[in-house]
């Protein structure tokens, strides 16, 4: 212990800051044993590029991650005695030529993707993590009717976005599951039953093919009181069976680790006692990729790394 599947850095995401072998260096620092490399694959249309991105193209998306894929490899090679250095991506799905690209692209790196987290960002095209008023402009996208039908069409489209993701690509993490209500934490899917539906048929699927959901601590730093997911969904995955893993989705080395200690809190506070942790394998998973799951070790929050971070106070 620790443990980290998801993390970005400046060096390849605008909206993130540092060098990749800052954010390495300073996971060492910390003392993390486990710690992955996912850097956001591109998107292939210019009505995709966020505001930050101006003067970008797709093309240079697509060579910046070719960067990625080669600087992470030499880190994990030269730190290899430090730090196990996981190499994957975090998935976009726009639309379906999102998925058509993705399939080429690790074809194009079968050896070099390890694993992948597997996210939703945008709903009917709109980004729902930028900002409120971008979220809001989603929700409100699905035409008339009253807020809460708005709502739930709006819901159900994020879960079946996230199910084809996880049908055709089978993402050995499930990534911040419930992103869909990052500006509104107060909802809970039990009162959207069409959603409710979904969600749960994408955490049977995902159980199903072995992946891991992740305990994302980044949900802290953005104003909620819990990681993602949020407790209701944390009952509905534990009640199927599935398995959780630690995220902390750095961007940058400022947020290597940030607010782990609140989330070693809420994990215990949801009776988490068994975590997983994604290692190399020299036999393919389900997904045709060389890593696997394994067991953290008992007890895990008696490991020295959380007794230094439990009295830090959660920054946002």
């Amino acid at each position: 212990m620790p443990y980290s599947h998801h993390s970005h850095s400046g060096q390849f995401c605008k909206h993130a800051s540092g060098s990749l072998e800052d954010v390495v260096l300073e996971a060492i620092r910390q003392g993390f044993e486990v710690y992955g490399l996912t850097e956001h694959v591109p998107r292939y249309h210019a009505a995709d590029l966020y505001p930050e991105e101006e003067g970008v193209t797709p093309e240079d998306l697509l060579e910046l991650f070719d960067h990625f894929v080669a600087e992470a490899h030499r880190l994990k090679d030269k730190y290899a005695g430090q730090i196990l250095l996981l190499v994957g991506l975090e998935t976009e799905h726009i639309t379906s030529d999102d998925l058509d690209h993705l399939d080429a692209l690790l074809s194009r790196y079968r050896e070099k993707i390890q694993y992948l987290v597997g996210s939703v960002h945008h709903v009917n095209g709109l980004p729902i993590d930028f900002d409120r008023p971008t979220f809001e402009k989603a929700v409100t996208s699905f035409g008339a009717g009253n807020d809460q039908t708005r709502t739930e069409a709006f819901l159900c489209e994020y879960f079946d976005l996230q199910y084809s993701i996880l049908t055709r690509f089978k993402p050995e993490i499930v990534g911040h599951i419930d992103l869909c209500r990052l500006y509104t934490p107060e909802l809970r899917f039990a009162g959207y039953p069409q959603a409710h539906a979904k969600l749960e048929r994408n955490i049977a699927y995902a159980v199903g093919y072995g992946a891991l959901f992740e305990l994302n601590a980044a949900a802290l730093r953005k104003g909620w009181a819990t990681a993602y997911p949020g407790e209701d969904v944390v009952e509905l995955v534990k009640s199927a069976g599935g398995r959780f893993a630690l995220s902390d989705d750095s961007h940058g080395p400022h947020a290597v680790g940030l607010n782990y200690g609140w989330l070693s809190e809420y994990a215990r506070q949801m009776k988490i006692c068994s975590l997983s942790v994604l290692t190399e394998a020299e036999t393919p998973n389900a997904s045709g990729r060389y890593v696997r799951a394994r067991l953290a070790p008992e007890r895990w929050w008696e490991h020295p790394f959380w007794s230094n971070v439990a009295q830090q106070p959660k920054q946002v």
